[in-house]
């Protein structure tokens, strides 16, 4: 069995199978990939009532997954979000929402986002006074579009741009940058394990989910299948959270949900779905990704090669 979790998976499998030669059995991959990659008939369709396994007491999995499962193709993990984190000991004010990283007057200095569309044209257009549940009709426009990357413009020349997970953190505990967007569970080893001068904004995270897919032609699936019933019963997904903050997305799961393994605090409260971080927060359309990634990345590109 061979698992290649890279950002380029997609593309990766695309040119495996074009070759006729696929030798991966499983990809990790977020929600609106796996949408794509099953709408081009590249992954397998699962049962998942059949090839993954009920709740303890019963449930079938797909109740269990619930609307987890975006896709046929889809075998739902974990959910994790994009949120901010900032530097306490480097900010005078506090901030309390998310559209406070667009303030440049009340809080100065450098922001780290990541390098691509998505979340931040979301945040902006929130922070422009635009409602989460309106977020993709707005998106949906030439208009909101434009007045998407009109709000990022007001911030972009405080921007650093990262590309990989670790940066956003050393640009934080460097000093480098006041506000730092991150996967929750890099920002709570910086918080609870590294005790980096940082705290968690959970206000406008971007819930994400993630999961598996099945090449077509895996050479090893039905080896591949006994492995997913395993790591994705109800039990394996509530013990990963004592390892890192990300929540499992069994409905059975989460009543498990107990300490972490070394540092022996409640991990519930720290989950992204805990119901305190869930108050502002506001989840992808991951239909709506998966059919305009490519247009919005073009889009995201040419407003960076602006300056």
């Amino acid at each position: 069995m061979f698992d290649d979790s890279a950002s380029e998976g997609s593309s990766k499998l695309r040119a495996q199978v074009e070759a006729g030669n696929v030798t991966w059995d499983l990809l990790d991959a977020e929600a609106p990939s796996a949408i794509t990659l099953c709408d081009e008939g590249l992954v397998e369709e699962i049962d998942h009532d059949v090839q993954l396994a009920a709740a303890p007491d019963g449930t079938l999995a797909s109740v269990d997954f619930g609307k987890a499962i975006v896709s046929p193709c889809f075998i739902p993990q974990i959910a994790y979000s994009t949120v901010f984190g900032y530097r306490h000991d480097k900010l005078t004010n506090k901030p309390t929402k998310m559209a406070d990283v667009f303030n440049l007057k009340k809080f100065p200095g450098k922001r780290a986002l990541e390098k691509r569309p998505d979340p931040n044209v979301e945040w902006a257009l929130i922070a422009d006074g635009v409602a989460p549940e309106d977020v993709y009709d707005v998106l949906d426009t030439e208009a909101g579009v434009k007045r998407a990357f009109a709000k990022l413009d007001t911030i972009k020349d405080q921007v650093i741009w990262w590309t990989k997970g670790s940066q956003p953190m050393q640009l934080l505990a460097d000093g480098e940058v006041v506000f730092g967007t991150g996967y929750n569970g890099r920002l709570f080893k910086a918080i609870e394990v590294d005790k980096q001068p940082i705290e968690m904004l959970w206000d406008g995270q971007a819930i994400q989910l993630d999961g598996w897919v099945v090449p077509k032609g895996a050479p090893n699936k039905d080896e591949v299948m006994k492995y997913l019933r395993f790591a994705t019963d109800t039990q394996r997904l509530a013990d990963q959270a004592k390892y890192i903050s990300y929540g499992p997305l069994r409905a059975s799961s989460a009543p498990m949900v107990g300490k972490h393994a070394d540092l022996g605090i409640e991990m519930g409260p720290h989950m992204p779905t805990a119901p305190e971080n869930m108050k502002g927060a506001f989840f992808y359309d991951f239909e709506w990704w998966a059919d305009h990634k490519e247009e919005m990345t073009e889009r995201f590109e040419a407003w960076l090669a602006k300056g």
